[in-house]
């Protein structure tokens, strides 16, 4: 592993670290036995940053039962305030010692302000935001502070100025490379020593796996032996001014797939055909995409009900793989995965506009309107009637039917 330094505070942080976001699940807990040993794993790489936050479900208490022993040392930890959840300075104590707990530490490595904009750092500054800071690590409650950005490239600089921060987390992607913070943003926050931390490298998966056919031709006809992930991966990592990219892994082969090119991506490393190439797709997705949404799944939970990022990511699925027809692939995951075949109903005419999920959406977007549009696109008169008749008839017969057109 190649490590880079954070030129501010002097620390070497591995290009790849543990995002702690997406852990594999089993009956809607975290899979500990398979989580555990991916993050083992990871560490035994060489992987030495994993980053976690107070609304990540149980993601802090389960980290703080496995890294004990041998791997307790081995690794840096990054966790997040609930900026949404303050009300008052003493909220803030509140949560760093409860999150202390959790993990099972004296101390936490990187303490982010997560998902901030500079109506949300004004509010936290009127409840005492920075003497909070202060003290937190004159106390030695945390090391080194720093904030996750969620707001317009316009106040990215403002925020960077206001305090004397040591890293920053922006979300950037070869699809999302001009927004938020920006190139020009990283770039100003780099040429202050901090550290640059990454989240959403992959667009919540959208860029690895199953890609539009045009696309995967593009990167297969310039070379076959690397992923789509590994693509993705590679070109954030090629950008001299990233310290460390979070990727929410799931799996050992997901695992695997990002550890080879954290081994060997070193800055400004990549080719100009290589970097037209991922233009090039890049330019193919943003034909193909209708939602902006990463499935980060910060404006859940839902008090209606919706299942938001899953809606969404079908309704994106069905234009990037040009499903067509009445019934196809889209259709039939819409049915089941939201509509109730297989479980609770999550669907997007659930939603009554009440408007709660626009403030906690990173990429701003217009939820209640795109899920008006996911509820056109799929959901037929009389949803409550097709259900039980797709249940038990539908759903099985194109099982079936789609069987036996792929022997």
């Amino acid at each position: 592993m190649q490590y880079r330094l954070i030129k501010k505070i002097g620390v070497e942080v591995s290009p790849l670290g543990f995002g702690a976001m997406r852990l594999p699940l089993k009956n809607g807990k975290i899979n500990r036995e398979l989580a555990t040993k991916q993050i083992y794993h990871a560490i035994d790489n060489g992987v030495n940053l994993i980053d976690t936050a107070y609304l990540y479900g149980d993601s802090e208490k389960f980290l703080g039962e496995i890294l004990q022993g041998e791997y307790r040392d081995k690794v840096l930890i990054s966790s997040k305030l609930p900026s949404i959840h303050v009300r008052k300075y003493e909220d803030m104590e509140y949560f760093l010692d409860e999150q202390l707990k959790r993990l099972q530490r004296d101390c936490i490595d990187f303490y982010l302000i997560h998902s901030v904009d500079l109506k949300t750092v004004n509010r936290l500054l009127k409840r005492g935001l920075f003497e909070f800071l202060s003290k937190a690590k004159r106390e030695g409650k945390i090391k080194y502070v720093g904030f996750s950005y969620h707001g317009v490239k316009e106040e990215f600089d403002l925020l960077i100025d206001g305090y004397d921060w040591d890293v920053v987390m922006v979300q950037y992607n070869y699809f999302d490379d001009n927004v938020q913070a920006s190139v020009e943003g990283i770039e100003y926050a780099a040429s202050k020593g901090m550290g640059i931390f990454v989240m959403e490298p992959l667009k919540g998966g959208i860029l690895a796996g199953k890609m539009p056919k045009d696309a995967e031709e593009i990167f297969k006809n310039a070379d076959s032996t690397k992923t789509t992930a590994q693509w993705a991966l590679q070109w954030v990592l090629n950008n001299r001014n990233v310290s460390c990219v979070f990727s929410g892994m799931n799996s050992i082969e997901q695992l695997e797939d990002n550890l080879a090119v954290a081994e060997t991506t070193v800055p400004m490393s990549m080719t100009f055909e290589e970097l037209e190439t991922v233009e090039a797709v890049k330019r193919v997705m943003k034909n193909s995409l209708k939602i902006n949404c990463s499935t980060c799944g910060y404006c859940m939970p839902c008090p209606r009900d919706v299942n938001i990022p899953e809606c969404l990511k079908i309704y994106n699925e069905k234009y990037l793989f040009g499903h067509k027809g009445f019934i196809n692939p889209a259709f039939m995951d819409y049915y089941q995965y939201v509509g109730g075949i297989m479980g609770k109903a999550g669907n997007a005419g659930l939603c009554n506009g009440c408007g709660k999920c626009l403030r906690k959406c990173p990429q701003k977007l217009d939820i209640p309107a795109e899920l008006k549009k996911v509820k056109k696109e799929f959901e037929l008169p009389g949803l409550k009637y097709i259900l039980p008749v797709a249940k038990t008839i539908g759903i099985p017969a194109y099982k079936q039917i789609t069987k036996l057109l792929n022997r």
